[in-house]
């Protein structure tokens, strides 16, 4: 009999499995190469691990019909404080994701009838200092193989786009004014850009403010359209005008239109221009003010010839100088590092010419002098009226005077509390008058 739970020991066989361990041993034992073959070995073993390795992700690529697309919380750059830089991608993804992806967790979306899913991915802890010891955080992105092009092509930048207008939201739609930084590292650093002008402030005429605020929403929505024609998803817009005729005021109403931030570069070599044109981001406007370039950039200093002053006395003997009236004495002290090389520490025309080389102009937008409806619109946000019996004077002496918006705009500014409309208008009749008499004497004296 047979107890339950126990085995009779004569039942219990292991010649089979023995013999088999055996076999094995032997083959062993003959395929084992001899020891000065062991390198040999090692690399074919290398090679052979290398080849599955490499082929295996092809395999398995082929097997699983979902991408992945990893954004990393760096972009391997640092700040002027020597910190790992935050990538812009990972920011906008963040503010797009806001609060329904945290730590671990998985979030479907939906986009044009496709499914993505997002995750988070936070690597081993490591021991750099720079990341806090947390490692680099990144987010995953996964997706059908067949939905490739519209996440790429579509997907993606729409997340940056609404990832970008949601943290400017979050921010209380603050725009950022950057100014470059000189040696700090990173070439721009930025405070809040708090302008208020819109194109509801400006004193420009409605029909061409309509068709700026078109020709912006089209560049700004015109992404699809700028991929299918080849070109570069830029626009170049040229303002010209006297000083004081709204300018930057314009330019501030288009950054704040188009919710975007401000650059503020002034630059004094050429590589400053290149490196600060290097480190711009994508899709932007750029505005290039000359201002009294003739004076601002040394134009015509190779041009000068060689002078001989008149000597100072009868017997005494003349000095060569420069164009500038320096002996040759001072030109060779000159020399030293603190005036050496010293026009290649300039701003040159070329460099500026080659700087605006890849840049064209899309619209020209002329800013001239103040006319009648620019007045009418100042008088209202100024003053708060729509008509009054100085507007007919005002209107004859713009037709014979030139002055700019901002002209105009601080006339009407009232100075005082008892300040009303008639004394702004009357201090403008005042203003237009004096102005036309100062231009009819310099006439005169023309003449």
């Amino acid at each position: 009999m047979v107890s339950p739970g126990t085995v009779e020991p004569e039942r219990v066989t292991t010649g089979p499995i023995s013999s088999v361990l055996a076999g094995v041993a032997l083959v062993w034992i003959m395929v084992r190469p001899a020891p000065f073959l062991q390198p040999l070995r090692e690399q074919l073993h290398d090679l052979v691990g290398r080849f599955l390795r490499r082929h295996a992700r092809r395999l398995v690529g082929f097997a699983d019909p979902y991408l992945t697309v990893t954004i990393a919380e760096h972009d391997g750059g640092v700040d002027h404080d020597g910190r790992m830089r935050r990538g812009e991608a990972y920011e906008q993804a963040t503010a797009y994701l806001g609060d329904r992806l945290g730590d671990g967790d998985q979030v479907a979306d939906e986009f044009r009838g496709a499914t993505v899913w997002w995750s988070t991915a936070s690597p081993a802890k490591s021991n750099d200092q720079e990341d806090g010891g947390r490692g680099v955080r990144a987010y995953q992105l996964v997706f059908h193989r067949r939905h490739r092009d519209l996440v790429v092509g579509s997907y993606l930048p729409h997340v940056f786009r609404e990832g970008r207008r949601a943290a400017m939201a979050a921010a209380g739609r603050r725009r950022k004014l950057f100014t470059n930084a000189g040696n700090l590292g990173s070439a721009w650093r930025h405070v809040a850009f708090e302008h208020p002008s819109t194109f509801d402030t400006l004193a420009t005429d409605p029909v061409r403010k309509k068709e700026i605020m078109d020709d912006l929403d089209a560049f700004r929505n015109g992404e699809e359209y700028y991929k299918r024609v080849g070109k570069a998803w830029k626009r170049g817009y040229l303002l010209h005008g006297p000083p004081g005729t709204g300018k930057s005021s314009m330019i501030a109403a288009m950054a704040n239109y188009l919710e975007y931030d401000v650059e503020l570069a002034s630059v004094s070599t050429n590589t400053d221009l290149r490196k600060l044109f290097i480190e711009t981001t994508g899709k932007p406007i750029i505005v290039i003010e000359l201002e009294d370039v003739d004076c601002s950039l040394d134009l015509t200093g190779k041009r000068r010839r060689e002078k001989l002053p008149e000597p100072s006395t009868g017997t005494g003997t003349a000095a060569a100088t420069d164009g500038d009236g320096a002996t040759e004495a001072t030109k060779k002290k000159r020399k030293g590092p603190e005036h050496g090389d010293e026009e290649r520490k300039k701003v040159t025309l070329s460099g500026v010419l080659n700087f605006i080389d890849g840049l064209w102009m899309d619209k020209h937008i002329e800013l001239s002098y103040c006319y009648f409806e620019s007045f009418k619109f100042l008088a209202k946000n100024y003053l708060a009226v729509d008509d009054h019996p100085l507007f007919g004077a005002v209107e004859e002496m713009l037709r014979e005077v030139e002055m700019t918006p901002a002209d105009v705009a601080e006339n009407l500014t009232p100075k005082g509390p008892g300040d009303a409309a008639d004394w702004c208008l009357a201090a403008l009749v005042k203003a237009l008058q004096e102005a036309k008499e100062k231009a009819m004497e310099e006439i005169m004296e023309d003449e």
